[in-house]
Parts: C-alpha cells; sequence; structure tokens
C-alpha cells in the first residue's frame, strides 16, 4: 500500500487561508480583514470579516475616512474578530483558549472582546500599525491577560 500524502498544509495555513477567504466578503475600499476561530482540535467555530451590522444597508452608508463620526466609516463597521464572535451560535465557553486565526493585528477594542470570549492565542498575518498606541495597547492587553500571540507570513504558509 502507498504511504500517505506528506505535502499536505499545516493547520496554521488552513485556518488563515479561511481567514483570508474571509476578508474578501469585505466591502471596505482600504482594509480587508478577516478571521477565523478554531478550537484545540482544528475545528472551525467561527468566521468574520469587517463589515457593517445586519440590517445596515452598506450602500448606504459611508465607506471613506473623514473627521466628521457621523459620515466615518469607522462608526459603522464591526471588526472581523468580533463578528467571528458574535457569529459564533454555540457555547461562548467553546471559545476558551480557543485561537483566532486574523489577517490584521487586531485593534485594542477588538484585544479586549477576544479576552473576555476566552480566546487563547492570537495568529496573525500583519501588523499595519505596528508602534501605534492602539497597537501597543491592544499588545499590552493580550500579553497582561495571557492571550499569546504570534505572527505568519505567506511564505510560512
Amino acid at each position: 500500500m502507498p504511504g500517505k500524502r506528506t505535502d499536505v498544509i499545516s493547520w496554521d495555513e488552513f485556518f488563515m487561508r479561511v481567514a483570508l477567504a474571509a476578508s474578501l466578503r469585505s466591502k471596505d475600499p482600504n482594509t480587508q480583514v478577516g478571521a477565523c476561530i478554531a478550537d484545540a482540535n482544528h475545528r472551525i467555530l467561527s468566521v468574520g470579516y469587517n463589515g457593517t451590522p445586519t440590517g445596515i444597508n452598506d450602500d448606504e452608508f459611508p465607506w471613506k475616512t473623514v473627521n466628521d463620526p457621523l459620515f466615518d466609516k469607522h462608526s459603522y463597521v464591526i471588526h472581523a474578530e468580533a463578528n467571528a464572535i458574535l457569529n459564533y451560535r454555540g457555547s461562548l465557553k467553546d471559545l476558551d483558549h480557543a485561537t483566532v486565526y486574523v489577517t490584521l493585528f487586531p485593534c485594542h477594542e477588538c484585544a479586549k472582546t477576544l479576552v473576555q470570549a476566552g480566546i487563547g492565542e492570537v495568529v496573525y498575518l500583519g501588523d499595519k500599525y505596528e508602534g501605534t498606541q492602539d497597537n501597543l495597547i491592544s499588545k499590552r492587553i493580550l500579553g497582561t491577560c495571557g492571550v499569546s500571540y504570534r505572527q505568519v507570513t505567506l511564505s510560512d504558509l
């Protein structure tokens, strides 16, 4: 009997590719972010991307960054990590020690949400805002709360 195939993709690559696929659903013209939450048994628990809340027609709301919060996209968009948590329909205890694969390092609001949901690890592809105040706050929140984080690159995948 022939041996099994050995050139399969890693779990990191598999889940990050799911997150990348989710990011393709985002209608944000500047930054498309996807997230995939997986448990310790390598099961996908949930997926999310950055977009407007259900019930908001995203054709009628702004997709620009402007100084007026009433017309700024950030006032209306839910981030991919938060959407992945909100999209999960199982028991929140299942998220305990799960891993979130996200195409962009989480902002500080998402870091708080991930910690509160019980996520144990953040695996991210890009760190576009590395070194900014928000990024440093995110890393402090995750580190203080014992949530590990690591970056993977496309060449790793």
